[in-house]
């Protein structure tokens, strides 16, 4: 007989947590909104190939041309320290987002104990008693209060996504720029020792005038003081070259004392073509916008959550068991007990807190809204601006050739007739400085084109794609 019982009470308790299985189903999960409509641009106002479609691809960096920075980019990407923490955030979000699932599961408890009286002087009976216990409950998702809650862990868990690529996004262009700086400091220490060479090769000439007469003690000082100016450039462009190098090492995770790149300059390096594409696909390519997004999605389903606290709760438990005085019948069939129960909680009084929560909900999400427009009308503004940026420079450099051509044959032809006595020397000293200033400027000027190049990469989302 006790063979059939045990058999019997133990279906009853599995088709209870059958029946709490199935009344999950009954929960409304909340569906994701689109996004706000945002008004977008049919093209860039300062494209290069109007209705170019072409987007930069995942390795952008590599169409530089250098193996060396590919390989930085690489060390930088397994290395960041900025990424590291990033990409721990993510891992959290994801446990966060387990966490929530489970709501949407029944929980079960065991319990067991057991006691062992014991005989008083005279008495040699002992009475030993045990108990064994299984609880099953589980939350009716009527109003999807729970999906809501697994639907903002999971919003979450995808801004953390498009967050850690914002990241990876910023700190590869980052490691780009710091490496172009550094190249653009070695050209530019090339050209303030070959101006002090210059210098120093007038002051030759001076110093010979000098010795025949020709030349006064004024001119030969000035041109000493020249030559102490084009020396007195050079650490300072050291220093900055320590900085760039400094910075470099810190975004690879590296200590600044151990790290060095080539000596090579901007020679090596080749200027990529980039286009723009349409301004309504830069929506799906900016991970800073998928991040608004997300965001967005999980205030919706935070509303969604702060609506279904207003309804009641609805809870089933089950219960088996066994209990017995003796320990060899504690698995007897007469000992084994089940039972089913239901309840239900539903705020009475609570002074309001519960609508007021909702209505801060619900203004968040509308806070989040204006957000993301704003983050779409900036994206916007900011490939404009680097387009715009790249043709102003591209304008400049090219004025800044013919100047540097001009202002070397103006120096040579100087020098020419001072060697001539048909010219003095402050028309050679004058001609002598603006020629180093304009190499100086030409640098820059190819350093800003370069960096131009990498704020465009980024401000398209680089090559990153949406999973």
């Amino acid at each position: 007989m006790s063979q059939r019982i045990w058999p019997r009470r133990t279906s009853v308790l599995a088709g209870c947590l059958a029946g709490m299985l199935l009344a999950g189903c009954a929960h409304t999960i909340p569906v994701a909104e689109p996004a706000p409509a945002v008004e977008l641009p049919a093209g860039w106002s300062q494209a290069g190939t109007p209705g170019s479609q072409e987007w930069p691809d995942n390795l952008w960096w590599q169409r530089f041309g250098s193996d060396e920075l590919s390989q930085l980019v690489r060390d930088g990407q397994d290395s960041n320290l900025e990424l590291a923490a990033a990409l721990s955030r993510v891992r959290q979000a994801a446990a966060q987002a387990r966490i929530a699932g489970v709501a949407l599961l029944p929980s079960v408890d065991a319990y067991a104990g057991a006691s062992r009286d014991l005989p008083l002087a005279g008495n040699h009976n002992a009475n030993v008693s045990s108990s064994g216990q299984l609880q099953v409950s589980y939350e009716l998702d009527f109003w999807g209060k729970n999906a809501a809650s697994v639907a903002a862990a999971e919003a979450s868990l995808r801004a953390n996504f498009y967050d850690r690529q914002t990241v990876a996004l910023t700190v590869t262009s980052a490691i780009v720029s710091t490496y172009l700086q550094l190249l653009s400091l070695h050209d530019r220490l090339g050209v303030a020792r070959e101006n002090a060479g210059t210098a120093e090769h007038v002051l030759s000439l001076v110093e010979a005038q000098s010795s025949v007469g020709a030349a006064t003690s004024v001119d030969l000082a000035r041109q000493r003081s020249a030559v102490a100016s084009q020396r007195a450039a050079i650490p300072a462009l050291q220093q900055q070259e320590r900085e760039a190098q400094s910075a470099l090492a810190i975004l690879l995770g590296r200590s600044p004392q151990t790290f060095k790149v080539s000596d090579s300059g901007l020679d090596t390096i080749r200027l990529p073509e980039v286009t723009a594409g349409l301004p309504s696909e830069l929506l799906s390519r900016r991970p800073d916008i998928r991040r608004s997004e997300a965001v967005l999605a999980a205030a919706s389903a935070n509303v969604e959550m702060a609506r279904a606290a207003l309804f009641p709760s609805i809870r089933l438990t089950g219960t088996t068991g066994t209990q017995s005085s003796a320990l060899t019948s504690l698995l007897n069939a007469q000992n084994v007990f089940a039972n089913v129960g239901a309840s239900l909680v539903a705020p009475i009084f609570d002074g309001g807190r519960l609508r007021t929560e909702r209505d801060l909900a619900i203004e968040q999400k509308q806070e989040l809204v204006q957000n993301y427009r704003a983050t779409v009308l900036a994206a916007l503004a900011e490939v404009d601006t680097v387009l715009g940026q790249i043709n102003s420079l591209d304008e400049q450099r090219r004025l800044k050739e013919v100047e540097l051509e001009q202002s070397r044959l103006a120096f040579n032809l100087s020098e020419i007739r001072y060697k001539a006595g048909a010219e003095d020397l402050m028309t050679v000293l004058d001609t002598q400085r603006n020629l180093a200033d304009v190499q100086n400027e030409l640098g820059i000027l190819k350093l800003k084109r370069l960096q131009a190049t990498v704020s465009l990469y980024k401000a398209l989302g680089g090559g990153w794609q949406a999973g």
